[in-house]
């Protein structure tokens, strides 16, 4: 938040992926931190020098020190600090934190996803709607693509939130705020993994779009292919419809 507070120098990595100091800082911290605390695990995080070694490990932590960095450049407040914890590739533990509000998202595997904020709790259920014409759809502020438009209209939704940071989108999601959350932009595991772990606690469901359920921990580290989160209800319908348009998508 003190780099935030000022202007900061914006470098690019690959892809002209802005990166500042703000998520180099956040990433030594929590880096250092879980060395020290869980020193026999693996560990993934985007700003640190990829470690092979990790592959061999069951337990490996998957951290985005900075979820969001255009929307802290642009000084919006939409994003956030992202640590998970998988175990044998499955996200077992998730934490989202947006560190404007002081809001906290978290999820365990079996003990059910929490949100806090000012030290208020609340507990995290996805909604229960079923039909997909009174669906909100939750997308993307700065990637709102022709196909996420298509099926949209193909869905019949009028309903659409834009929300910068994928860990702030699904925590609409689970919440229950939203119903539907569409992507085609190329998420990294970093980008994944936290708030897949508090979406499941929360009942929903998250596949690509082709309907196969992410596992992490991957050579690369490995991408997902577009991405479709749900409450659950009718997730696979959502597919179905989705499917003649997937030509759509950038190859």
């Amino acid at each position: 938040m003190a780099h935030y507070q000022q202007d900061v120098i914006v470098e690019y990595k690959e892809k002209r992926e802005p990166v500042t100091i703000a998520d180099r800082e956040a990433d030594h911290l929590i880096r250092t931190g879980l060395q020290v605390a869980f020193p026999g695990d693996g560990l993934l995080s985007e700003e640190a020098e990829d470690d092979p070694a990790r592959l061999d490990k069951e337990r490996v932590w998957i951290v985005d020190p900075l979820d969001g960095t255009t929307e802290f450049i642009d000084k919006t407040g939409e994003f956030v600090v992202q640590i998970a914890l998988t175990v044998a590739g499955r996200p077992v533990l998730g934490v989202v934190y947006q560190p404007v509000h002081n809001l906290v998202y978290y999820g365990v595997q079996g003990q059910g996803a929490s949100a806090e904020q000012d030290g208020r709790r609340t507990e995290l259920h996805v909604s229960q709607q079923r039909d997909p014409s009174q669906m909100c759809l939750i997308a993307s502020r700065s990637h709102y693509t022709g196909f996420v438009d298509a099926a949209r209209h193909k869905l019949g939704i009028d309903s659409v939130q834009r929300l910068g940071s994928v860990g702030l989108k699904m925590g609409q999601l689970s919440q229950g705020a939203c119903d539907l959350y569409l992507a085609t932009r190329v998420c990294k595991e970093w980008d994944l993994c936290a708030p897949h772990a508090i979406l499941l606690e929360a009942g929903g469901v998250l596949t690509d779009l082709w309907g196969k359920v992410p596992v992490y921990n991957q050579p690369g580290p490995a991408e997902c292919r577009g991405l479709l989160a749900s409450n659950g209800q009718v997730h696979d319908q959502i597919l179905e419809a989705c499917a003649p348009l997937l030509h759509m998508l950038e190859r």
